[in-house]
């Protein structure tokens, strides 16, 4: 039956495809662009739908703009992959490998919760804080929140004995699987690397004249993410507040764990200082013209040098090789889409929707349904891909400032992967734990919401301002 649905939706997918290829080109666009949208929103289609995996269906997707003649082999289809951006994106997988392989991403988590886990909350903020530590080297928020951060906050949890699917899960379990998930989404908007489609962000910047650096991104983010990392640890204790308060053991198991993993060894220190290196290179990297995807390599490169990784390593990461295809395909589509002139002629059409507004008001309500809308959407990268080059384009049309629009919806295409149990990589893994109801789930998404864009765009935007960014 599996298989019969897959089959079902991919017929579907393609009857659209082909519904809006034949349709008549409106005026003012090329046929190119026409049908090249025709291939790209099918593409999308497939991906929100699941007809195919998602590397699958952007092959599926680029095999069709060659075979049309939509897109030319030599110069325009496999343009994407040769683009740097898609290389930092995917060495920062590599790099990732790193932690998980030495230990040293479980280290730093149990340590923290060794320094703050007498009680819940802090327990909880021990854990937001190696989240946020481990952030701007690991790409993969799935992999983060999900291999390092997930199966250490299950253990404490059990350990008191709060187990999923019982009454006893509102003992501790319950509140930090909604805490540890939240700052996820927290952390993932704080770096360009710290989930995989933020670069696409950077790239439809670019398209519009806009550039995003590491360290722009990273110093735009960093004020309204460490208040959203206080406070949103601190509603939820609130709203679902843990039964047990107090938590002395933690620290006891912490430190046990830290004991069996014993003194660091080589491979952590050397862990650290590449890390180090990526941090200081990747934020000075404009100011000594580095590319931040030749610092990223050159890290990659420290590890593989010194043994901390071997090539069956990176043979073996998938998640980098997936990304890198679906990443270099959706990049290229994007590109084109603009270059033929499709994103420009959509972004007018829409732009005059709303040119009686000021872009003061236009803004808000442009950032509003670009967040809302992804409850709609099963991936964050579907929905960045889909939607974010045109409202940047719209944005910049109605007179928002390039910049505030392009990082706005930047933090917002990670932020809005709170609101669903579907909506992103790490939600499945947290919400499958067991622990939190589906109800709470969602009624904690929307409540966070609310919370994340005041800050993200009160607090955020007063910092913004400061920085003169628009």
């Amino acid at each position: 039956m599996k298989y019969e649905v897959k089959i079902i939706r991919l017929i579907c997918v393609i009857a659209i495809g082909a519904f809006i290829w034949s349709r008549p080109i409106p005026d003012g666009l090329e046929p190119k662009a026409w049908h090249l949208f025709a291939i790209f929103l099918s593409t999308i289609l497939g991906i929100i739908i699941k007809a195919m995996p998602m590397g699958s269906m952007c092959i599926a997707g680029l095999s069709i703009g060659l075979l049309t003649q939509t897109l030319k082999i030599k110069g325009e289809a496999l343009t994407g992959f040769s683009n740097s951006t898609i290389w930092l994106i995917v060495t920062a997988f590599f790099i990732a490998q790193g932690f998980v392989k030495t230990g040293l991403g479980s280290r730093i988590a149990y340590y923290f919760v060794y320094l703050l886990g007498r009680r819940t909350l802090g327990l909880a903020y021990g854990l937001a804080i190696s989240d946020l530590i481990l952030a701007p080297a690991t790409p993969s928020n799935t992999a983060r929140g999900g291999g390092i951060i997930f199966p250490i906050m299950k253990s404490l949890s059990l350990s008191y004995d709060s187990k999923p699917n019982d009454p006893t899960n509102r003992k501790i379990g319950h509140y930090l699987t909604l805490s540890c998930f939240q700052v996820c989404m927290v952390t993932s908007a704080m770096f360009i690397t710290s989930m995989a489609a933020n670069p696409l962000i950077q790239q439809f910047a670019a398209d519009n004249g806009v550039k995003i650096t590491w360290g722009g991104w990273a110093l735009a983010a960093i004020v309204p993410g460490i208040v959203s990392l206080i406070i949103v640890p601190l509603a939820i204790y609130f709203v679902y507040p843990p039964t047990i308060k107090e938590t002395p053991g933690a620290q006891e198991i912490a430190k046990m764990k830290l004991e069996e993993m014993g003194r660091m060894s080589k491979q952590e220190w050397i862990m650290i200082a590449t890390f180090i290196f990526l941090i200081t290179f990747w934020i000075l990297g404009s100011t000594l013209k580095i590319n931040a995807t030749t610092t990223a390599f050159g890290g990659l490169s420290i590890l593989l040098i010194t043994g901390v990784l071997n090539w069956d390593d990176i043979k073996s990461e998938k998640g980098a090789w997936d990304t890198l295809i679906w990443f270099g395909v959706l990049v290229m589509m994007a590109d084109y889409l603009n270059k033929f002139g499709f994103v420009p002629w959509f972004s007018k059409y829409v732009a005059m929707e709303v040119s009686a507004l000021t872009w003061t008001l236009a803004f808000p309500i442009l950032a509003g349904i670009y967040f809302y809308s992804h409850y709609f959407f099963a991936s964050a990268t579907a929905h960045v891909t889909a939607m974010a080059a045109v409202f940047i384009g719209v944005g910049v049309q109605v007179g928002v400032p390039p910049y505030l629009m392009a990082i706005t919806l930047g933090f917002f295409s990670n932020l809005f992967g709170s609101l669903t149990h579907y909506g992103s990589g790490p939600a499945p893994v947290f919400f499958g734990s067991g622990y939190v109801e589906l109800s709470d789930w969602w009624k904690m998404g929307f409540f966070i919401s609310i919370i994340n864009i005041l800050i993200w765009m009160i607090i955020g935007g007063a910092w913004w301002k400061l920085l003169g960014l628009f």
